[in-house]
C-alpha cells in the first residue's frame, strides 16, 4: 500500500497478501471478493428483466426493444452515425435546436467498440456495453465501501444501488452504468493513493455525463485532505487532470457549433435543460405533495424528498468527505436543473450518498431482518421502473 493510501477501519482490511503470491492465487483471490456483488447483481437483473416482461403488455416492443427507449436511441445514433457536422444547429428563422451534441461521447464510443468487437447489432451492443458497466460498478462500489465501512456493509450497499427505483436504467441503453463504475473506480483508486487510475477513472466519468464532473471534484477534495509527502506528489496533478474531461468537452462542443455556449443553448432549445438553482423542482415538490392526482407523479416528488432526506441524514453520518462531496453535487445537480421531472429518480441513480444510512442500517441489523427488507426493495424498485417503462411510458 502506498504512502498515499488512506487506511480503511481495521474490520475492512484484507488479508496480507505475500509479495511472491503467484497470479493464479490473486486472480482466486480476486474471484472469491468479486463473486458476492456479482452475483447480486445478476440477481436483481433477473428480477427487474422478469418483472419487465410481465410488464409488458400485448403488442408492446419486446423487452429489448423497450431497453432502447428514450434517449437510448439518441445515444444510439451517436454510436452509429457519429455527431452532426459542424455548425451551430438552427431551424426555421434561425433559432436553435436540440442536437446529438447534448450527449457526452464515452457511451456512444463503448456501444461501437462493442460492436465492432462482437459483430452485434447497435442495440444489442449498447445492452451488453450498460450490463458490463453495472456489474463492473457492482464489482468497485463493493471494494470501495469494504474499505470504508466493512463487506457486510458493501454488499448492502451495492444492492440498495441495484435496487432503488429507475435502477432499470443501468441495463438500458443510458450512460448511468457507466458513470457509476467510473465514479466507484476513481473514488477506489483514490482511497488507496493509487492516483494514475484514479485519474483515468476521473476522466473517462467527466467524458460520461455532466453530473461526471462530481467525479474530478471529489478527487480534488481527495488529493488535498490526503496525507502529505513526497508520493503523493501525483495527487494534485492527477486530480486536475480528472477535472478537465468535462469542460473539455464543452469546449469541444462550442467550437463545432460556433459559439462557446453551443452545448448549453443545445440543451435549453432540445430539452428545456438549464441550471436553475432548484426552482423547477421546488414548484413540481409543492404541486405535487399539495394535491397531486397522479401516482406517479406524486412518488417522483417523494423520492426527491427521500433522497435529499438520505443525503442529510448521511452527512451526519461523518462519510468519507469525497464520497460526501460527490453525493452532494451529483444530487444537486439533478435537482438544480429544470428537466422533465420524471427523469429525476434517474438521475439520482449515481448518487450512492442519500442510500448509505439505509446501507449502514442494513448492515447492523439482524440477517433475516436484513435481506428481508433488501428482497422487498429489489422487488418495489425493479417493479417500479417497469411500470414507468411499460405502463405509463412517459420519458426517463
Amino acid at each position: 500500500m502506498t504512502d498515499c493510501a488512506l487506511e480503511p477501519p481495521p474490520a475492512a482490511l484484507p488479508p496480507v497478501e505475500p509479495a511472491t503470491a503467484l497470479p493464479a492465487a490473486r486472480l482466486r483471490r480476486w474471484a472469491r471478493e468479486a463473486a458476492p456483488p456479482l452475483l447480486l447483481y445478476g440477481v436483481v437483473c433477473a428480477v427487474q428483466l422478469g418483472l419487465l416482461a410481465l410488464l409488458r403488455r400485448p403488442g408492446q416492443p419486446s423487452v429489448g426493444r423497450l431497453l432502447l427507449s428514450w434517449d437510448g436511441r439518441l445515444l444510439l445514433e451517436v454510436a452509429e452515425h457519429g455527431y452532426p457536422a459542424p455548425g451551430p444547429p438552427l431551424g426555421a428563422g434561425g433559432a436553435w435546436l436540440g442536437s446529438n451534441l447534448a450527449f457526452f461521447p464515452l457511451f456512444p464510443a463503448l456501444v461501437r467498440a462493442a460492436h465492432e468487437l462482437t459483430g452485434l447489432s447497435f442495440g444489442d451492443s449498447a445492452l451488453l456495453a450498460s450490463r458490463t458497466a453495472g456489474a463492473v460498478a457492482a464489482v468497485l462500489l463493493h471494494r470501495l465501501f469494504a474499505r470504508l465501512y466493512d463487506r457486510r456493509t458493501a454488499l448492502f450497499a451495492v444492492l440498495l444501488v441495484l435496487a432503488q427505483p429507475m435502477a432499470v436504467v443501468l441495463g438500458m441503453a443510458y450512460s448511468e452504468g457507466v458513470l457509476l463504475a467510473c465514479a466507484a473506480g476513481a473514488l477506489l483508486a483514490a482511497h488507496r493513493g493509487a492516483w494514475g487510475p484514479a485519474a483515468l477513472a476521473g476522466a473517462l466519468a467527466g467524458l460520461t455525463k455532466p453530473s461526471g464532473f462530481a467525479v474530478g471534484l471529489a478527487l480534488l477534495l481527495a488529493a488535498a485532505s490526503g496525507p502529505r509527502g513526497r508520493r503523493c506528489r501525483p495527487a494534485l496533478p492527477a486530480a486536475l487532470a480528472a477535472c478537465l474531461a468535462t469542460p473539455g468537452y464543452l469546449l469541444w462542443v462550442g467550437l463545432r457549433t460556433g459559439r462557446l455556449d453551443g452545448w448549453f443553448r443545445i440543451q435549453r432549445a432540445g430539452w428545456g435543460t438549464e441550471l436553475d438553482w432548484g426552482r423547477q423542482s421546488w414548484d413540481y415538490l409543492v404541486d405535487q405533495l399539495g394535491g397531486g392526482t397522479g401516482w406517479v407523479d406524486v412518488s417522483v416528488a417523494l423520492l426527491t424528498v427521500a433522497a435529499v432526506g438520505g443525503c442529510l441524514l448521511a452527512l451526519g453520518q461523518r462519510p468519507w468527505p469525497p464520497l460526501a462531496l460527490y453525493g452532494v453535487l451529483v444530487t444537486a445537480l439533478a435537482l438544480g436543473q429544470s428537466d422533465y421531472s420524471s427523469c429525476k429518480p434517474r438521475l439520482l441513480v449515481p448518487g450512492l450518498l442519500f442510500l448509505l444510512p439505509s446501507a449502514v442500517a442494513l448492515g447492523r441489523a439482524r440477517a433475516r431482518t436484513a435481506w428481508s427488507l433488501a428482497g422487498a426493495a429489489v422487488l418495489a424498485g425493479s417493479w417500479y421502473g417497469g411500470y414507468l417503462l411499460t405502463i405509463w411510458q412517459a420519458v426517463i
